[in-house]
Parts: structure tokens; C-alpha cells; sequence
């Protein structure tokens, strides 16, 4: 099954969960969605190329460039999917799942760092900055944005 890119106006909706796995990889889709918006020149309040991407471009051993190259000519999730597979340094669907689980299971508030900033911005939201995730901070600051 295959899903097209719909592109998406960030100003409007948010982008993908960064939950959401595409060949295994978290943070694709949404890595996705705020590519196609930053071409558009609809990335809102987004960032591309930020911090939470790199996460993706560093494990796979790719650039932002690179990857802009590939969305800009897919024309589905899986498509970028297969072609982050074949490149950058080989991962296989067990080292996927290791560092896809461990992100999502990742947070801010464990990095010593980024505490202060993610304990004021999940106290804004409503959320538990000890209990939550990065992802759970993320999905609460769409749902406030939509």
C-alpha cells in the first residue's frame, strides 16, 4: 500500500506524528511533510532541517540536501521510505527498530541542556515534563496549534 504526499500547509495543519514509522523509521513522515512545506514556502511555525530531522539524517548518514532531493520527486511515503533504505549507511530492520523505539521513547527532559526549555514549554501545554516523552510534548504543541 502506498500513501501519497499530500502536501500540507503547515500554517493550517500540522505535520505528521512523529510517531508515525514508514519503513520503520520514525520522524520520517513528519520529516516529510515540512520538506514539502518548506519548498512550498508553507512551513508556518515548523522547522525544517531542525534539530528533531538531523536525529533521522545523522542515524541514516544523509544530508538535508539529499533528502530534499528525494522528496521533491516522490510521490508517496514509501517511496522515500525504500530510498532512505538504500542510502546513506546501511541499517538493517533490527537496527531500525533499536533506534526508531529508543527515539520514541526519547526525552528532552533527560538531556541536562534542553531541561529548562522543555520543562517551561510542557508546563505551557499542560503536560508532565518528568513523565513525557519528546514525542508526547510534539503531539500535545500540534494539537495547541491546530
Amino acid at each position: 500500500m502506498s500513501t501519497t504526499i499530500v502536501a500540507r500547509d503547515l500554517n493550517k495543519q500540522a505535520p505528521h506524528s512523529p510517531r508515525e514509522r514508514i519503513n520503520g523509521f520514525v520522524i520520517m513522515a513528519r520529516t516529510v511533510d515540512k520538506c514539502r512545506a518548506h519548498l512550498a514556502g508553507k512551513l508556518g511555525e515548523y522547522h525544517y532541517d531542525c534539530p528533531l530531522d538531523n536525529v533521522l539524517f545523522s542515524f541514516k548518514g544523509i544530508t538535508a540536501k539529499q533528502f530534499t532531493a528525494a522528496v521533491t520527486t516522490a510521490s508517496d511515503y514509501e517511496e522515500i521510505g525504500d530510498w532512505l533504505q538504500m542510502n546513506g549507511t546501511a541499517k538493517t530492520a533490527t537496527e531500525i527498530k533499536a533506534w526508531s523505539d529508543g527515539v520514541e521513547a526519547g526525552s528532552l527532559y533527560k538531556d541536562p541542556e534542553k531541561r529548562a526549555y522543555f520543562i517551561e514549554n510542557c508546563k505551557k501545554l499542560g503536560i508532565n515534563p518528568e513523565t513525557s516523552t519528546t514525542f508526547d510534548w510534539l503531539e500535545a504543541d500540534d494539537r495547541a496549534s491546530s
